[in-house]
């Protein structure tokens, strides 16, 4: 009898640790894709910034170098296929596609537009309650429907701007809500609408 004691309190103990370690293993992975899309909305930035400079090298004369920005472009679009292949199907079609073809033609922000990140801030200031990375991104849809905006881009917008200080993050179990922070300290936007 007592052989058969511990069993079963041992196998609780693994079962919750290995409970533990399963959500802590898909909490990083969620880390680390925001971190691969935050890093490569940046490096679009900068090869769109490439291009651009590029274009004005040409016309004032001087020598351009595309074929390698090219080259490293292709090799950097098999990553986030291969991330998205983990992800749910609307978010594999939305994403590996959009990103190949649009980033390389054109940017989805004209000079002038909003970032994301301006357009979630402001959004965020007009509410009274902390909202979702869905409802910020439904929100943004329908404000921007000339723009292609995903919830994967809006959360990393949000991210962005809790590391600069600009958006409060809070958690509710496993959900995450964001507020603005400017939106926060002052109460009542009745100067803002006259």
């Amino acid at each position: 009898m007592a052989g058969t004691l511990p069993t079963p309190s041992v196998t609780d103990d693994y079962a919750q640790r290995v409970t533990k370690d399963l959500l802590e293993s898909r909490g990083e992975q969620e880390r680390v894709r925001a971190e691969l899309e935050r890093l490569q909305s940046e490096l679009a930035r900068l090869e769109e910034s490439e291009v651009l400079l590029t274009k004005m090298q040409e016309v004032l004369g001087g020598a351009p170098k595309p074929p390698t920005t090219k080259k490293g472009k292709s090799k950097a679009a098999a990553v986030p296929a291969a991330r998205s292949n983990s992800e749910t199907p609307m978010v594999k079609g939305r994403t590996s596609g959009r990103k190949a073809g649009a980033q390389k033609k054109a940017s989805p922000r004209k000079p002038g537009e909003p970032t994301w990140l301006d357009s979630a801030t402001a959004y965020l200031a007009d509410q009274t309650e902390p909202k979702s990375a869905a409802e910020v991104t439904s929100a943004l849809a329908e404000a921007h429907p000339e723009r292609t905006v995903t919830a994967v881009v809006v959360r990393n917008s949000l991210e962005q701007g809790v590391a600069q200080g600009r958006v409060e993050r809070s958690k509710q179990g496993r959900s995450v809500f964001y507020t603005s922070i400017a939106a926060a300290a002052p109460q009542g936007p009745d100067p803002a609408q006259s």
